[in-house]
């Protein structure tokens, strides 16, 4: 069992930042390959950005590509996602994910995650 936390959300206006967080327990963390997806109102779960268990190889929607940025910290067994240039349409819940699988790469498909945080509410206003 994997044990997954997150903080960090909160309201930012448009073009400003948030650092989300997300703690892990129960599996070493360096043998779990992490994502992070979100949820707006009315829409369906969306992947926006996943790291391998080494940290080696990541992988960003096209929607946050080149605002978002994903780590890991193997030692503190934790994972980080640092939003930029936040925009009215990133509001929604975000989740951290996990999964013990082939963790060497990054997947993007929801039901391929295991363990699922509780969820972190960013609003960006306009």
């Amino acid at each position: 069992q994997v044990q997954l936390v997150e903080s960090g959300g909160g309201l930012v206006p448009a073009g400003g930042s948030l650092r989300l967080s997300c703690a892990a327990s129960g599996r070493t963390f360096s043998s779990i390959a992490m994502g992070w997806f979100r949820q707006a109102p009315g829409k369906g779960r969306e992947f926006v950005v996943g790291i391998s268990s080494s940290g080696g190889t990541t992988d960003y929607a096209d929607s946050v590509m080149g605002r978002f940025t994903i780590s890991r910290d193997n030692a503190k067994s934790m994972a980080a996602l640092q939003m930029n240039s936040l925009k009215p349409e990133d509001t929604a819940v975000y989740y951290c994910a996990a999964r013990t699988t082939s963790t060497w790469f990054v997947q993007r498909r929801a039901n391929e995650y295991a363990y699922w945080g509780q969820g972190t509410q960013v609003t960006v206003s306009p």
